[in-house]
């Protein structure tokens, strides 16, 4: 499956998460190869958002590092991002202690009562699922008062295809 190419504002917002995540200078063949688009299309966008004051230091060539104490709220989540988070909770509910564990379903329930609704079927059928405890699903389910995620289905199945 072909994945489809960022919005210009989604690959602004991608190149501050990547330089967030990053402890070191990012290269724009760097950020260009993750992201799929031309090493250009890279410098033009961070000098847009240099230009909109988010304190990115760094040149062509050498790499870019996101000025300390930056902080930008996350303003939505990707469907990969979510699909993830879906994953790691199933698994950390499955896997971890009772606290964890807890906490676990108390994340994807807060996650489901407020991700959009063209996003809410990667938690109710995310492409790839972690299998759950049956109690700790039918706890999970009654929670969000709607069936959260599909229990049941091998860690390992293979992921669908879906367009996000």
């Amino acid at each position: 499956m072909i994945a489809e190419p960022l919005r210009s504002t989604d690959r602004l917002f991608q190149i501050i998460q990547i330089l967030r995540r990053s402890s070191r200078s990012v290269t724009a063949r760097m950020l260009s190869e993750e992201l799929e688009v031309s090493i250009r299309t890279i410098y033009r966008d961070v000098a847009h958002l240099t230009g909109q004051r988010v304190p990115i230091s760094g040149e062509a060539g050498v790499g870019y590092v996101l000025g300390t104490g930056y902080d930008m709220p996350p303003l939505a989540l990707l469907p990969a991002e979510l699909e993830a988070i879906v994953l790691g909770a199933q698994w950390v509910a499955a896997h971890g202690d009772k606290t964890l564990s807890r906490a676990a379903l108390d994340v994807l329930a807060k996650v489901a009562a407020v991700v959009p609704v063209p996003l809410q079927p990667l938690i109710s059928t995310p492409s790839t699922v972690a299998k759950l405890p049956l109690d700790a699903s039918q706890d999970m389910a009654d929670r969000t008062n709607q069936p959260s995620v599909q229990y049941g289905r091998s860690f390992s199945a293979i992921r669908t295809s879906r367009a996000c």
